[in-house]
């Protein structure tokens, strides 16, 4: 009977934590840690509810109850990372997601496109939190290394195309939308934001031909025709 009642609650704290009401989703994990206090999505959650209410020393303590049970589950070290660097320690954030990664590696089967997807997923949260700090350097190790592992390859591409941006190496991010489009080339964002690179240099011919092979493969694409109206209508002004 106590199993069945530890999956209700279980369920419940889900439903409430998804809800975004956490009041009442605190109070039902807090039940199920006096049932059972091995089920790491109980700390995850309860960890993520302090770190909302602003009690960040409860939320590293918490998130790393979770860590203690499963080493390898890694929502609580993206969580436990986040903290770190909103605090700014970004060293100890980086240390226990490749903590994490480390024994994820350990543990999966060679070639197992579920844990490959998941680990790439957890590379891209790091990624954009990196990025979102200004972290490029950090956030392009990270997307290098969803690369290796996901079959979303060309979005992942894209967001190194942006750290290129964002380091003023406008160089390397047109050479990996070219590389990008011969990989791939149905993928029409690649083509579109490589026009708007080449507009924003001023290359305006180029920015405009790109722009074309957009509709040439999607008449109707709405981005292409309103980018291409407006380099008509405003000349060499940057988009």
């Amino acid at each position: 009977m106590a199993v069945v009642d530890e999956r209700e609650l279980l369920e419940a704290a889900r439903e409430k934590f998804k809800a975004g009401q956490m009041g009442l989703a605190e109070r039902l994990l807090q039940q199920l840690i006096l049932l059972n206090n091995k089920i790491p999505e109980v700390y995850h959650m309860l960890g993520t509810i302090y770190y909302d209410q602003g009690k960040f020393t409860r939320a590293i303590q918490t998130f790393k109850r979770a860590l203690e049970i499963d080493p390898a589950f890694t929502d609580a070290s993206v969580g436990l990372s986040i903290i770190y660097n909103d605090l700014g320690k970004y060293d100890e954030g980086k240390q226990v997601f490749q903590e994490a990664q480390k024994i994820l590696n350990e543990k999966r089967s060679k070639g197992d496109p579920y844990i490959e997807e998941r680990l790439a997923s957890k590379h891209l949260e790091l990624g954009d939190l990196y990025y979102q700090y200004q972290r490029y350097d950090e956030a392009l190790e990270q997307f290098l290394k969803a690369l290796q592992l996901t079959t979303r390859k060309p979005d992942v591409h894209m967001k190194t195309v942006e750290v290129y941006l964002r380091k003023g190496q406008g160089n390397k991010a047109v050479k990996e939308l070219k590389r990008i489009i011969d990989l791939y080339p149905a993928y029409l964002p690649a083509r579109l934001k490589l026009g708007v690179v080449f507009y924003n240099s001023n290359k305006v011919v180029e920015a405009m031909q790109e722009w074309e092979s957009v509709l040439m493969r999607d008449p109707q694409h709405s981005d292409a025709l309103n980018y291409i109206k407006l380099a008509q209508e405003v000349g060499v002004t940057s988009l």
